[in-house]
């Protein structure tokens, strides 16, 4: 069988690993660079992860995974995640013993060693632009040219998949009016560097009540290998009303952050970084989950989905992962 993947993210290369020791043919297509969501950036001798900040290890699967691909440069934001309100009130968390893993060289790295793992031609800076029946099998418009496969796993976020979409069976007609259902939260990833050293007891501060303009902000030098010794660098996910504004009207938004991120610290230093970055993640957190009946029959004809918007719960770059084996078991008994 020939299957067509589409999108690199985690679920996408976590579908093409469980289907490594099959006789499935695999070709994977993204039109950026794997790892989608596990994203990192580099500048000045720092390395920062832009979009998910950390492997949680909640799911027993993916942590031997992770394992299995290799434990050398794979570090533990070992302080804990503490708390803060709308009124930047900080309280200790107690997550104290959950392991938030990255890598020396940043997030990044994982979805690279999954695509080194996965036995799958992947195809990079690729878009596919529509994905049709085929009758027996789907076609797929992929930058102009045709190509043909017996099934098809589109990972994108819901919005995107829908349009990918031609809707030329009951089935695709039903996935897509169902993942124009899915609403997804904006967050802008503000990224502050600084030139002094900043410790404190915790790796991260998240926002428990939805009430602050600040979501989360991380601690990158509490990572292995990603700030040199004697500087910091905050990593500011914004809120998603916040961030969503500043988006659209493709406002970059790092000095407003570092404002709110000096107010929340009590610290004006933070203020005024050295250098700075921002991030738009438009649909980063998908709210709420694809209907399993429409899913299912969509894959009864052999179009699969994997993502946020498939599985329940929160999302996570774990569940995600997970979500990618999960399908990839699936198609390996379709």
């Amino acid at each position: 069988m020939d299957l067509a993947v589409v999108g690199a993210g985690v679920s996408g290369l976590g579908a093409a690993v469980a289907l490594a020791d099959t006789d499935i043919d695999v070709t994977v297509y993204e039109k950026g660079s794997v790892g989608g969501r596990a994203a990192t950036r580099s500048r000045n001798g720092c390395a920062y992860d832009s979009g998910a900040n950390y492997l949680k290890s909640e799911d027993e699967t993916v942590n031997d995974l992770v394992r299995s691909l290799g434990e050398e440069g794979l570090v533990d934001a070992e302080k804990p995640v503490w708390t803060f309100d709308s009124a930047g009130e900080i309280a200790p968390g107690e997550d104290a013993d959950a392991h938030k893993w990255t890598y020396e060289n940043g997030l990044a790295e994982l979805g690279e060693r999954l695509a080194e793992r996965a036995e799958a031609a992947i195809h990079t800076d690729t878009e596919v632009e529509s994905v049709a029946s085929a009758g027996e099998g789907w076609e797929l418009t992929v930058e102009g040219e045709t190509e043909r496969f017996d099934a098809a796993l589109l990972t994108p976020p819901a919005p995107v998949t829908a349009n990918l979409l031609a809707g030329d069976t009951e089935a695709t007609a039903a996935l897509a009016a169902e993942a124009r259902t899915i609403d997804y939260r904006s967050i802008l990833t503000a990224v502050l560097h600084y030139s002094f050293p900043d410790e404190k007891p915790y790796y991260a501060l998240v926002n428990t009540d939805n009430e602050h303009n600040i979501g989360w902000l991380a601690r990158e030098s509490e990572k292995a290998g990603h700030v040199p010794e004697g500087e910091s660098l905050l990593v500011a996910q914004m809120a998603p009303d916040w961030s969503a504004e500043r988006i659209a009207n493709g406002v970059e938004g790092a000095d407003e952050a570092a404002e709110l991120v000096a107010d929340l610290l009590d610290d004006g230093r933070f203020a005024d970084p050295d250098w700075t970055d921002t991030i738009g993640w438009e649909h980063a957190l998908a709210d709420g989950t694809a209907d399993a009946m429409t899913v299912a029959r969509a894959a009864q004809e052999g179009l699969f989905v994997a993502g946020d918007w498939t599985v329940a719960g929160k999302s996570r770059l774990h569940t995600a992962l997970r979500g990618g084996l999960d399908v990839g078991a699936a198609i390996a008994d379709y």
